[in-house]
């Protein structure tokens, strides 16, 4: 009986999941991601004919895209962008926005302490530590082999 009881729930199990298209999500993560970053490179473009230099356009991409992600955040119409681009939607500096903002917005209705304040870094919060940690350990090695 227990033999058949696995075969069942395994059956079962293979019914609920949702099957995925491999190619199509990796063709949806890369015209997703792609538009990103042609959007991107066109603010850069006119930031650089508006006088500015290529670091200053960076930065002013950077806010512009951070912006765009946390407003259509708001809106919740991100989720709808990564559900259909996936990683295309998630990697760029769009999607990092989006996990910061994410929290924040869904928790504002406990305030502004315990609600935002507590939950924006949820899930931005452990790849910030990790990279800030990383850096450190390898800005140490490349000074350690400096001396």
């Amino acid at each position: 009986m227990e033999e058949k009881e696995k075969k069942d729930y395994q059956e079962y199990i293979s019914q609920i999941t949702p099957k995925h298209n491999f190619w199509l999500q990796l063709g949806n993560a890369f015209v997703c991601g792609g538009m990103i970053c042609t959007i991107g490179q066109f603010i850069t473009n006119v930031a650089l004919n508006l006088g500015q230099d290529q670091d200053t356009a960076g930065t002013i991409c950077s806010v512009i895209l951070i912006l765009c992600s946390a407003l259509l955040t708001g809106f919740n119409l991100y989720p709808s962008i990564v559900k259909w681009g996936g990683a295309g939607a998630l990697v760029p500096i769009t999607g990092f926005a989006n996990s910061v903002a994410a929290p924040a917005i869904e928790n504002q209705v406990q305030g502004q302490v315990f609600g935002i304040g507590a939950t924006i870094f949820t899930i931005a919060g452990p790849v910030i530590l990790y990279g800030v940690f990383s850096s450190w350990v390898l800005g140490l090695i490349y000074w350690l082999t400096l001396l």
